[in-house]
């Protein structure tokens, strides 16, 4: 086989090297990501020599090659150059995946602070408000437990700089000096103090008292979002200048000398007053748009935050929110994108109760707890809605009905939480009305409610075979035999404990079309993979998602745990022998946390594929309620 001619002809029919961002590889797949997926062309892809199928999911072309993946990688790399190096050095740098990926980058480490933040609102909300705790609101642990609430908003600053840094690759610790500063009760006092000119090298420091509404604002660095963020991209540049003139051996102390005392005034005199204006101009923007038609924007907002999830942009609404609470002290945008999180709750719930499989039952259950309880609607979206379609769109439509209803009641948030029923109080903190309260409810109940009832009436295709399986030519296969206990030549034990299915019931149309060879699909219930017969372990992917085994029957096998869990790099796993090792049936091999694996979206099905199908007369899957170590789940003919 030319591995050379087979990488050249698949490159030629994505669009060419210049049409590639990226290229991966899996254990079985090639995992390009496209600027225009428009010119790539699936259906000559599929039928290519060493092309067994093309799945395009996720934001990947993926070209599915099997055992030759990493032979036709190798062949590719040569053709397409360095795509990480023009990618960090080309023209895309400015472009709008750029600039959201810098905001999620910055957001995103701060989300779970906030988030237990939330709950310890919720909780300590609910305590003010029921007359039976009410002395527990005079004690000191409510006032510690507020205090620590607030950490994270006061010392917004402080955190953003790490992340901020972090995210353009400057100092970290100089920027979280930046931030501490803006926070010093000194600095903060010197701010709030209109009355009194103060200067930093003779330059004046810009402070300013301005009325909004009925209520007077000053200047105040704590709890802001935009300055500091503003003064972590001034660093980031002044840094690269600094390091250009000083020799290298003075750097480790003139560097983060001289960005201090430069960055200072700086922060002082023109980039916290212009992040002050920056976040005033943000807000002054929402609550115009929100002013306008309460009911519009929990419509758009309730409907389609959860698209917004799917491709990662929800994490560029965030400092609106953030910078609405730093402000104003209060924010919608969390209300109303509670109708999304509760509406995909409601709709892999409408799965559990709808669906047939036991698997996807299971995996539906959990998803829509994760997204009752706490707000995470990542297993959810990814999971259950989004890939049986129909959920998703009710989803979509149940949001925008219950964003409406928050809009009308004009529901609003005290502080910045995330939705669920264990930060459910946050919606009913100090100063907010009962009636605003209760449109939060009804709007979460009708999102919730509504996406299950829609999504049970309107069903859904479980079992998506794959267009891509038909259109799969015949790689001159011979199987021909039904294979059962009584003419099986060979046996196969189940490396993994759990129960038994098809491959066709699995969410991998890959799989379930049987391309990349016959076996059995095993749904978890410990997470370990042990040797399921003597051998060796010819391969071991780097990312211990995939183990290929050499069988002393002459049987060459795949195990494959979960569905697009190489995209985990690792995490959630660990190995215990080596690639190339000879095992005995039953011999530890890798672990894996079934839990994490879920809550990160993921399906953690094992598939167990003999991957030379080609060369036997006969190969069946055995299904089981209960597979154990012991428990045989292939049959072959020879």
């Amino acid at each position: 086989m030319d591995y050379g001619r087979i990488a050249s002809d698949i490159l030629t029919n994505v669009g060419g090297k210049e049409n590639v961002k990226s290229v991966t590889h899996c254990f079985t797949r090639l995992r390009f990501v496209l600027k225009d997926e428009s010119k790539a062309k699936k259906d000559v892809v599929e039928h290519l020599e060493g092309v067994i199928s093309v799945v395009v999911a996720g934001g990947q072309f993926q070209v599915v090659c099997g055992a030759k993946v990493t032979k036709i990688y190798d062949a590719v790399l040569p053709l397409i150059g360095d795509l990480e190096e023009s990618a960090s050095e080309g023209g895309n740098k400015g472009g709008f995946n750029f600039v959201l990926q810098k905001i999620s980058e910055i957001f995103t480490p701060i989300v779970p602070a906030i988030a237990a933040a939330g709950l310890i609102k919720g909780l300590l909300a609910a305590c003010s408000r029921l007359p039976m705790f009410e002395a527990f609101t005079a004690t000191s642990t409510y006032t510690l437990l507020n205090t620590a609430s607030n950490i994270i908003f006061y010392f917004m600053p402080v955190f953003l700089a790490y992340t901020a840094a972090k995210a353009l690759k400057c100092n970290q610790v100089i920027a979280m000096v930046l931030g501490a500063f803006l926070c010093h009760p000194v600095i903060d006092a010197l701010i709030q103090d209109v009355e009194t000119a103060s200067t930093i090298f003779g330059l004046p420091v810009i402070k300013k008292a301005f009325t909004i509404g009925e209520s007077t604002k000053v200047f105040s660095y704590t709890e802001s979002v935009i300055p500091i963020i503003l003064a972590v991209i001034v660093l980031c540049f002044l840094e690269r200048f600094l390091k250009k003139i000083i020799p290298e051996i003075l750097q480790i102390i003139l560097v983060p000398g001289l960005s201090l005392i430069i960055m200072i005034p700086v922060m002082l005199v023109v980039v916290g007053p212009v992040g002050i204006y920056v976040g005033y101009a943000i807000q002054w923007l929402y609550q115009a748009l929100y002013s306008f038609s309460p009911l519009l924007g929990g419509t758009i907002v309730g409907g389609l935050w959860g698209v917004c999830v799917i491709f990662g942009a929800h994490r560029a609404l965030l400092p609106i929110g953030l910078n609405d609470v730093a402000i104003s002290g209060t924010n919608t945008l969390m209300c109303f994108a509670g109708a999304a999180n509760f509406s995909q709750a409601g709709a892999a719930l409408g799965v559990m109760f709808k669906t047939k499989s036991a698997e996807t039952k299971q995996v539906a259950g959990a998803a829509s707890l994760s997204a009752f309880l706490v707000g995470i609607t990542e297993p959810a979206i990814y999971g259950c809605n989004l890939r049986l379609k129909k959920p998703m769109v009710c989803a979509v439509i149940s949001g925008a009905v219950g964003g409406a209803i928050m809009g009308i009641g004009n529901a609003v948030n005290t502080g910045f939480a995330n939705n669920g029923i264990l930060t459910i109080m946050s919606y009913y903190g100090e100063g907010t009305s009962f009636p605003r309260f209760l449109a939060y409810l009804i709007g979460i109940a009708v999102a919730f409610f509504g996406a299950a009832i829609l999504t049970y009436i309107a069903g859904f295709e479980e079992v998506v075979p794959g267009a891509a399986a038909a259109a799969i030519p015949e790689k001159g296969k011979k199987i021909s035999v039904k294979v059962t206990k009584d003419n099986a030549d060979l046996e196969i034990a189940s490396p993994v404990e759990g129960k038994a299915v098809s491959l066709k019931e699995t969410a991998d149309e890959v799989f379930a079309s049987e391309a990349l060879g016959k076996g059995i699909a095993i749904v978890p219930a410990k997470g370990e993979i042990v040797a399921p017969a003597d051998g060796t372990l010819s391969v071991l992917y780097p990312t211990l998602h995939a183990l290929g085994f050499v069988l002393d029957n002459g049987v060459e096998l795949l195990v494959h745990i979960g569905i697009n869990t190489v995209e985990l790099n690792g995490a959630c796993f660990e190995k215990h022998v080596e690639q190339g090792v000879r095992v005995k049936k039953g011999d530890r091999l890798v672990s894996f946390d079934i839990d994490k694996i879920r809550e990160k979206g993921y399906d953690p099905t094992v598939m167990v594929l003999v991957s030379n199908t080609d060369q036997f007369a006969g190969v069946d899957g055995v299904p089981g309620d209960r597979v154990s170590l012991e428990k045989d789940v292939i049959l072959i003919k020879k």
